[in-house]
């Protein structure tokens, strides 16, 4: 079994995977030796894979180094099953390359759009081939919220709700719709201009606020809310395999 390891500033998400298929997923607020002991008793690991955007936590890898038969933690330097054509490798966020390996892997042979719509909504386009040619990023629905609150001194902080009216008939509602809306014309204008260049362009859609958009969205997609850990799995096994 793989073990799948994607440490954030505030979270830690572990994902389980066996020959190349999803088996469970779990979520840590603090991510030890102790935890990775206690999924080691449950599972029999064999390989496994850390993204971290924090500090490397020395001891821990020493102890996965010891325990796995391979174990990898990916940087700008890791051998990749797909080309990045990226200015700046060593820049590009670690979740941004495995949610491109991950889509790559699921539609091969495809040009793809993957919308990540977590803190940040990135956009990264993977030709055909197996070409990552780059990606936009911008604010998240969150972090939309909060900007405007934060930088005005009237508007309050409110949250998405499920039912978004078009046109706000109250400040909380003109905030909502105004994000939202936003959100969804700035998704769909991309989805529809890159479909001028690559007419047969699949969409995938993942991060936190995956299902929210999913339903609003017009252009058929793709949600998949472990596609960066499935493209963690594969570019694991591709390095295990080479």
């Amino acid at each position: 079994m793989n073990l799948i390891i994607e440490q954030g500033n505030t979270y830690t998400k572990v994902a389980v995977y066996g020959k190349e298929s999803f088996v469970t997923s779990f979520v840590y607020k603090k991510f030890d030796i102790i935890v990775v002991a206690d999924l080691m008793k449950e599972f029999s690991f064999t390989n496994g894979i850390l993204s971290t955007v924090i500090n490397k936590d020395e001891t821990l890898i020493n102890f996965l180094e010891d325990y796995l038969d391979f174990f990898l933690v990916l940087d700008e330097t890791t051998p990749l099953p797909i080309q990045v054509r990226y200015d700046t490798p060593g820049t590009l966020g670690k979740d941004r390359v495995a949610a491109a390996v991950g889509a790559h892997f699921l539609q091969p042979g495809k040009d793809l759009l993957v919308i990540d719509a977590g803190t940040a909504i990135t956009y990264e386009v993977i030709e055909a081939p197996g070409i990552y040619i780059g990606g936009n990023i911008s604010p998240g629905m969150t972090t939309r919220f909060k900007a405007l609150n934060h930088f005005t001194e009237k508007l309050p902080l409110v949250v998405e709700k499920e039912e978004i009216s078009f046109i706000g008939h109250s400040t909380e509602t003109a905030i909502q719709a105004g994000v939202v809306n936003g959100i969804i014309y700035e998704m769909e204008g991309y989805i529809n201009d890159l479909r001028l260049k690559y007419p047969d362009l699949l969409v995938f859609l993942t991060g936190g606020h995956s299902f929210y958009f999913e339903r609003r969205l017009k252009n058929s997609i793709f949600a998949d809310i472990n596609l960066v850990m499935t493209g963690l799995n594969r570019i694991l096994e591709y390095n295990v395999e080479n």
